[in-house]
């Protein structure tokens, strides 16, 4: 498993219209929930996570269908 350091990070907003600034390498997410993510090549998939971090490659945090909160994208 390779190490890797934040250089940014940005509180997401999920929208199902909207891509992040830039793919992830990984989300935080503060209150555990269903998070519905687009992968780089477009693939939408709904993630049950508990709170912590989630090292997951995505450039879409879908409005619809995501009910946990307080999430932090990392790049």
């Amino acid at each position: 498993m390779t190490s890797q350091t934040s250089r940014r990070f940005a509180n997401v907003v999920p929208s199902d219209s909207a891509d992040l600034a830039a793919p992830t390498w990984a989300l935080v997410i503060h209150t555990a929930g269903a998070v519905v993510v687009d992968d780089d090549e477009g693939t939408t998939r709904t993630l049950t996570v508990p709170a912590g971090l989630l090292p997951i490659r995505v450039r879409r945090v879908r409005a619809a269908g995501t009910t946990a909160t307080g999430i932090t994208a990392l790049f």
